[in-house]
């Protein structure tokens, strides 16, 4: 791609009306698709296995918990668990990843995102091997915490590599289907419990169990294809690895290439103005009001990831649909299906769409619409309680089926997305560590008491969550920043005043002018 004396490194967008940084400019440009780009293609189909198959872990494991509570063999070795032993066996998987995350961030950032997605995986496998060889509740619930303690090692590593080995162009999409691969994990487990719920022997539970090591196996045999962030590389001293393979990936080979001259740039200048201007500390996460602001910022995107009426239907759909007349186990198991299955193509076509979409508008349209389907979705449960009507309990399961769009519009193809834009990289993991750490200690406690509610209180337990998602509307409109179309280099100083801003794009377009110089130089006359 050749770009000598095309524009200033800032341009006026004309469909935008704003002034817009030349990188961005040139790689929403760029003509050639990605699948026309051979090592390009190739990079992208390794993260399926490697980054997004992490996600499927924890897909796999709700659906499996969902369904093995529609699992006779299960229920019958477990002593039939229901109300606070439930709460137990399900919150152990979350409390896990609670007890992990201090280790994460820098393990992450010291090791490098690739050996962080190996040790998660071989923590993930040891956990699924337990808990299928299980012998009481005990041993069960230890596995469960094994799985949960190695989920954010690769999570966390798998989602900032993400962000910082894509093409600037298609960054936003990748890493919001990032956070879809969470369904084929939670199709594959509704399909594996369906096929299994009617065995009478323990394997009813077993296999299902032992499949969950899966995702975790195809990480550890794809990782050595995948190469390592080209911004720790920077990080690490470590230039000249990390501008090959921004030039194999980014402009297949091509060592002329400006655009990759300019990325490399861009990349050295921030990360250098990051290392000036800041310290990869967590005290520097509370140090400043800028910091405080993000940290706020991931610590409600975590909660509301797990607290908007999800972790009802991932986890809790058999007592769900109890509560509205649905008995058969068989049935259970195939609305399973249906609402996973459903979940990922809406999911799937969400990702691919939304991430064009502006930042706030999108996370708006998903919390009024959550707000506005929850609220249907008790009033529904409300009237089949007192009234017994089958028209409400079937509106319940309908609900279901749209609460899914709604939720994935902005917590499941923008969550990631987000929070690799809001934080800078010297902070990344540890702002990624926020979010899963707020997150997984909501999904512990959801997981705790929403069997204990659902039980004790039936569908007056979901007016809570119908406040909640009301208190989301408010924080998003008055919290949420903008940061559609922007590299992440861009974003680096966020809210850090003009003046380091402005300090940033003079550095940036200096080393530019640089570039296109020694690009003049060696033109032919």
């Amino acid at each position: 791609m050749n770009i000598s004396n095309r524009r200033p490194s800032f341009v006026e967008d004309e469909d935008e009306g704003e002034s817009v940084p030349l990188l961005s400019r040139l790689a929403k440009e760029e003509k050639t698709p990605w699948y026309q780009k051979p090592n390009l293609r190739m990079l992208y189909l390794v993260m399926i296995p490697t980054c997004l198959g992490t996600e499927m872990t924890s897909g796999f494991d709700a659906s499996m918990m969902n369904g093995l509570q529609a699992v006779g063999a299960w229920e019958h070795f477990f002593q039939h668990p229901h109300s606070m032993m439930l709460g137990v066996m399900t919150a152990f998987y979350p409390l896990g990843g609670i007890c992990a995350l201090p280790f994460v961030a820098p393990i992450s950032d010291t090791l490098g995102r690739r050996r962080s997605i190996v040790l998660g995986s071989l923590l993930m496998l040891l956990g699924a091997l337990l808990q299928t060889a299980s012998q009481n509740f005990t041993m069960f619930v230890i596995a469960r915490f094994i799985l949960g303690f190695g989920i954010p090692f690769a999570v966390i590593a798998a989602s900032s590599l993400i962000g910082e080995l894509s093409h600037p162009k298609e960054r936003p999409i990748v890493s919001s289907l990032f956070s879809s691969s969470w369904f084929i994990g939670a199709i594959s487990a509704a399909a594996v419990t369906l096929s299994t719920f009617s065995m009478s022997n323990n394997w009813a539970w077993r296999i299902p169990s032992l499949l969950q090591l899966t995702p975790s196996v195809l990480q550890l045999l794809f990782i050595r294809f995948l190469p390592e962030s080209p911004r720790w590389l920077v990080a690490k001293g470590r230039h000249a690895e990390a501008l090959a393979i921004l030039t194999k990936y980014h402009a297949e080979g091509d060592e002329d290439d400006e655009f990759v001259k300019m990325e490399y740039a861009e990349i050295e200048k921030t990360l250098e103005l990051e290392s000036k201007n800041a310290k990869s500390s967590w005290a520097e996460m509370v140090a400043t009001k800028r910091m405080r602001r993000r940290v706020l910022i991931a610590s409600f995107l975590g909660i509301a990831t797990q607290s908007s009426g999800n972790g009802l239907i991932s986890y809790f759909l058999a007592p769900i649909l109890d509560s509205v007349g649905i008995h058969d186990n068989r049935t259970k198991n195939l609305i399973n299906l249906a609402i996973v299955s459903w979940a990922f193509v809406n999911s799937t076509t969400i990702a691919v769409t939304v991430p064009r979409m502006k930042r706030r508008i999108a996370y708006l349209t998903c919390t009024i619409s959550l707000f506005c389907i929850f609220s249907a979705w008790t009033a529904a449960s409300a009237i089949y309680s007192t009234t017994g009507s089958i028209v409400a309990g079937h509106a319940v399961v309908a609900l279901m089926f749209l609460y899914s769009p709604a939720y994935n519009i902005g917590y499941n193809a923008l969550a990631y997305t987000f929070m690799i834009e809001v934080f800078p990289y010297h902070v990344r993991s540890k702002g990624l560590t926020v979010f899963q750490w707020w997150g997984r200690t909501a999904s512990f406690l959801n997981q705790f008491v929403n069997p204990i509610g659902i039980s004790a209180a039936g569908w007056k337990f979901y007016t809570s969550y119908c406040l909640f998602l009301l208190f989301e509307i408010v924080f998003v409109y008055f919290f949420f920043p903008e940061t559609a179309n922007r590299t992440l280099e861009e974003l680096a100083f966020l809210y850090e005043g003009d003046e380091i801003r402005h300090q940033q794009e003079e550095e940036v377009e200096h080393e530019i002018e640089i570039v296109r110089a020694r690009s003049r130089s060696r033109a032919p006359i």
